[in-house]
């Protein structure tokens, strides 16, 4: 039997079973009807309402619960498991509350919060950009990552990210709907001309954001990430080398006054190849940097992911 049409997952190829498709379409509806009840709410009643949903969701969910455990004790073994069970709390709550944050988005009454950008982090943005060649943004789950993308659009970056289509097509219309609000455009990985997108908006000189911190159905090479091998996606490093773009990685960080705000470092590619040791030594050095920011922020980061699955 064909192998993507036992995942049911239309992305690969495959096809929903007729109880599939009735569970998903009540799924939807649900999900709908909670969405559009709670955008509206005030967004100080929605972090305490998602704060509140992370703290159940540790509680009553065992999968993802074992997973996060699982996964901070291969990426910290170091820290006592009493720490590791506190951080693993807090992991939850604070992303209950950045997605809180991402429903008071669907809300015409509510603004994005704009994240600041670092001065620093500007100027070495802005120096990529100016070489004329595209720039690669790798970035990470980490923190309110939808912000940091409608921020950098509201800080005039030409910015177009790199997504995968939602399982089911209705839901990729809700992430469309909110990336709209924030000017961020959406080139689908598994869409039409997917390639010659990327190509052509690196020609133009615009920057392409490409989360690259969770395990993907893409082709990977096995490299450090969290101090743990894990396969890794190569076609960031691969598209740079041969495209000759600017590749740095910017995620949200906790500033000097402990405030949320955008850094941004540059990746030095200048001696590197175009080739497969070319490519595997930058994919080495995105994950290093990955890995200190999530290290540095490590509440922010989607720990319940089978990364290393």
């Amino acid at each position: 039997m064909n192998s993507l049409a036992t995942t049911h997952d239309r992305r690969e190829g495959g096809q929903w079973t007729p109880l599939q498709t009735a569970k998903n379409a009540v799924l939807y509806v649900v999900a709908s009807a909670i969405l559009a009840l709670l955008s509206p709410m005030p967004p100080r009643w929605l972090r305490a309402i998602g704060r509140a949903l992370g703290r159940l969701a540790y509680a009553v969910l065992p999968g993802p619960r074992r997973t996060t455990h699982e996964n901070l004790a291969r990426a910290l073994p170091a820290v006592p498991a009493a720490e590791r069970e506190e951080l693993a709390q807090r992991v939850y709550v604070e992303l209950g509350t950045h997605l809180a944050d991402t429903v008071a988005l669907l809300s015409p009454r509510h603004p994005l919060r704009v994240l600041a950008i670092e001065a620093a982090s500007r100027a070495v943005l802005d120096a990529a950009v100016a070489e004329g060649r595209g720039v690669l943004f790798i970035s990470a789950h980490l923190g309110p990552w939808e912000a940091v993308a409608g921020s950098l659009v509201a800080a005039g970056v030409p910015l177009t990210v790199i997504a995968r289509e939602g399982y089911d097509a209705r839901f990729t219309k809700l992430y469309e709907q909110l990336r709209g609000k924030l000017g961020v455009r959406a080139i689908y990985r598994g869409s039409p001309g997917a390639h010659v997108g990327i190509v052509r908006t690196l020609r133009q000189g615009g920057v392409l954001g490409i989360p690259m911190d969770l395990r993907s159905r893409v082709p990977s090479v096995v490299a450090p990430f969290l101090g743990v091998p894990a396969d890794t996606p190569i076609g960031p490093a691969r598209i740079a080398l041969r495209t000759g773009a600017e590749i740095v990685v910017g995620t949200a960080a906790l500033g000097s006054d402990d405030a949320l705000e955008i850094t941004v470092t540059r990746l030095d590619t200048r001696d590197l190849p175009a080739d497969p040791g070319g490519e595997m030594t930058l994919t080495l050095l995105i994950n290093e940097e990955l890995s200190r920011r999530i290290l540095a922020m490590p509440s922010g980061w989607v720990w319940m992911h089978p990364r290393w699955a």
